[in-house]
């Protein structure tokens, strides 16, 4: 397993994460059993979303004895009514739903204290500027969640979250699919019917990504298998279907991302997808995948696949690109990209313009000509 730095956080979490939503839907022994396994291949970061009492119980009994090799995605807003899940502000339901997390969990800290679910102004409103958010700074203070993150599916939202300062991370919805998708604060939207014509990445999307990549603000991954419909070419957006390993891969190579949260039934979906770890560059492909689909295309712009590689004065050309994307936004370019473009070693301006690169990008990006702009840019 490979781990990699949550942000400002500071955590170094597994590539590959828990999502724990699933975990209500088998027995309770089966479901200790599951997570504990999970954690003996490496998976050290889980999200608990989930209110309701047996969830959070399985959570607690599969961390006991070694709490300190979990990192817990917590979250405040997320209550049980009468035996149902509701998402709410109010005070004396969020207090008393948060003490039950740490005692269902057998802890006295949650390691990222997650304000649930916003993606509207109206969310953001009831959860920033009322009491919630006072209680939130609160428990940070007393060290009992040690750092503040945010849950959101509207890029948006999340960049208002970024700007904030004090929320350290995101959990974002990341796959090809929503990637296309201009913001929306309905959820079910993202679900539906995709426009033929629509092409590449949202730019809401894109700059979101940028910015938490400028501001440490480290993005932890959910819907990332866009509940499944990606894996079937009738369902799939594209026309075409993903693997696993290429929905993984697309993920992490958003930038800004850590770790990709992914739901489990059973020891073997743990093992699929602990096992993009060890796949080949064929096998995490996502990008052949886009573009010879029968819908859509990312024509033209950089998805950091790899497909460049190799160079034959070895630039890593992706992370050039990267870099470049991230600094072309800002009247100047930020120190942290500078250093982190100075850190690869080889930089744009060793570029021969052998345009070898071009021949294999899926995208047609023009590479010589960025490689030039990013010397300019970068000043080397």
């Amino acid at each position: 397993m490979k781990y990699r730095k949550l942000g400002k956080t500071g955590l170094m979490v597994s590539e590959i994460g828990f999502g724990g939503e699933w975990l209500e839907r088998h027995p309770e022994d089966e479901s200790v059993e599951l997570m504990r396994y999970a954690g003996e291949k490496g998976i050290n970061i889980i999200d608990c979303w989930m209110p309701d009492p047996k969830s959070r119980d399985i959570i607690g009994r599969a961390m006991e004895g070694c709490r300190d090799k979990w990192f817990v995605q917590g979250h405040l807003g997320s209550t049980y009514q009468n035996g149902q899940y509701v998402r709410s502000r109010d005070m004396k339901h969020v207090v008393p739903a948060f003490e039950d997390l740490l005692k269902r969990l057998r802890t006295d800290y949650i390691d990222l204290g997650m304000i649930h679910y916003i993606d509207s102004e109206e969310d953001w409103d009831r959860a920033m500027n009322t009491d919630f958010i006072r209680y939130v700074h609160e428990l940070h203070e007393n060290g009992v969640i040690r750092h503040i993150g945010l849950s959101t599916h509207n890029p948006v939202m999340a960049k208002r979250a970024v700007e904030t300062g004090f929320v350290e991370m995101i959990l974002f919805s990341i796959n090809p699919a929503f990637d296309m998708h201009p913001a929306t604060d309905n959820l079910d939207n993202m679900f539906g019917e995709y426009e033929e014509g629509l092409s590449g990445i949202d730019e809401e999307r894109a700059s979101l990504y940028r910015l938490c990549e400028e501001k440490d603000v480290g993005i932890t991954v959910m819907k990332g298998f866009f509940g499944g419909r990606l894996f079937d070419a009738e369902t799939s957006p594209f026309g075409t279907a993903f693997t696993p390993a290429q929905c993984i891969h697309y993920a992490l190579t958003r930038p800004g991302v850590s770790s990709i949260l992914v739901g489990y039934d059973t020891k073997e979906q743990v093992d699929e997808a602990v096992s993009y770890e060890t796949a080949s560059d064929d096998e995490k492909d996502y990008a052949s995948v886009i573009a010879s689909a029968p819908l859509h295309s990312y024509s033209g712009q950089c998805t950091y696949c790899g497909h460049c590689r190799p160079c034959p004065v070895n630039i890593d050309i992706a992370m050039v690109n990267k870099f470049y994307d991230l600094a072309v936004q800002q009247p100047e370019v930020p120190e942290s990209v500078r250093s982190h473009y100075e850190a690869l070693g080889t930089t744009a301006s060793a570029c021969i313009g052998c345009k070898g690169c071009e021949s294999r990008c899926p995208f047609g990006v023009k590479v010589a000509e960025r490689m030039e702009r990013t010397a300019v840019l970068f000043g080397l």
